[in-house]
């Protein structure tokens, strides 16, 4: 079958990988659609050290087509969006609602692919750049069928970090003002996010002034091409600023716009060793600096709600997706997000 390996210092596109059976507690599913997130990239280049050879994606979606022992909420046939947290489900954490929290669930690769005869990691317990993939059953939630695959697979990362970030982890509430720096993928969910959550004034930052009116569609007030500006709209700083580009000036800056009990979430996906400074005495005004894994979601949860939301033309998904890829045309699609020329692109089987 066809997927995106990485071998450690190239991509290329196989034919001739090869899946296991799932095992107990396991869900066999052919990817339709997966969406191209920039953590896929970032294995690429290093910010994200992973091991190789590894099958690439983590943001996926498709039609299940085997479970195996003890596997009842999905059946053959059903359509589900995948999540990456391969939570246990019986620790502290999972029991109390914060499986991205789960020690079972970070930095233990499976192995459920091969090539030649020899195994191949999985990224993210997903690898959803793949015809098919094997995941616990947990991270597969079933959807309804009438949402698009293509739109379906951006729930399982993009949407449940940004959108997740808002209503989980900032709590954004009715009347807050947002700072939102970057407008990417992520950007823009944490838009929509702040736009659902009820915020009054949602600064969008972007230095791409073609993405202001894709910015405003997802629910953007004002539209500035730097942080400096930002003061103009709101003199006193924001409640909430969301970093989500990766770069320590911009995390400086994110604290530095923030208003009393303001918070910064900090989204954006650093060099592991990255070094970002600030002005500790700024802090005793009751401010919080917030990481945020994944959105702190709970995806059986959040991708059910996600998904009714959409059907009821709340949360924008299609229109994340700027463009499709046949599976074969990565490069391509590498190159446009790397550009910055789409919201999302989504690779298809």
């Amino acid at each position: 079958m066809r997927g995106v390996v990485f071998d450690g210092k190239q991509v290329r596109v196989v034919d001739d990988l090869e899946v296991r059976d799932p095992g107990p507690g396991e869900v066999l599913v052919g990817i339709a659609a997966a969406g191209l997130c920039h953590s896929d990239l970032s294995v690429v280049d290093g910010t994200i050290p992973f091991p190789a050879p590894v099958v690439l994606g983590h943001e996926g979606a498709g039609v299940v087509e085997a479970v195996g022992p003890g596997v009842v909420h999905v059946v053959p046939g059903d359509h589900v969006a995948l999540s990456t947290l391969a939570n246990c489900g019986a620790c502290a954490d999972c029991d109390r609602g914060r499986p991205t929290m789960c020690r079972k669930a970070i930095g233990m690769p499976g192995r459920p692919f091969s090539r030649g005869g020899r195994p191949l990691f999985q990224f993210a317990s997903n690898s959803s750049f793949a015809e098919r993939t094997v995941v616990k059953a947990v991270q597969a939630v079933k959807i309804p069928k009438d949402i698009p695959l293509t739109s379906a697979a951006l729930m399982g990362c993009g949407v449940l970090t940004g959108v997740g970030a808002v209503l989980n982890r900032a709590k954004v509430d009715r009347g807050d003002t947002v700072v939102v720096i970057g407008t990417g993928g992520i950007g823009l969910n944490v838009l929509q996010g702040a736009r659902i959550a009820g915020a009054l004034t949602i600064v969008a930052v972007d230095t791409n002034p073609e993405k202001e009116t894709v910015a405003r569609r997802f629910g953007a007030t004002h539209f500035l091409s730097s942080t400096e500006a930002v003061r103009e709209v709101l003199p006193t700083g924001a409640d909430h600023v969301f970093e989500c580009v990766g770069h320590t000036g911009l995390v400086r800056a994110a604290i530095d716009l923030l208003d009393r009990h303001g918070q910064a979430v900090l989204l954006g996906m650093t060099a592991p060793k990255a070094e970002a400074g600030f002005l500790p005495a700024a802090m005793f005004l009751d401010k919080s600096i917030l990481g945020c894994r994944y959105g702190s979601s709970r995806p059986q949860k959040d991708i059910a709600l996600y998904a009714e939301l959409y059907r009821a033309g709340t949360l924008l998904l299609d229109e994340l997706v700027t463009r499709t890829y046949p599976v074969e045309d990565f490069a391509r699609a590498a190159g446009d997000a790397e550009g910055g020329r789409v919201a999302r692109g989504v690779l298809t089987f």
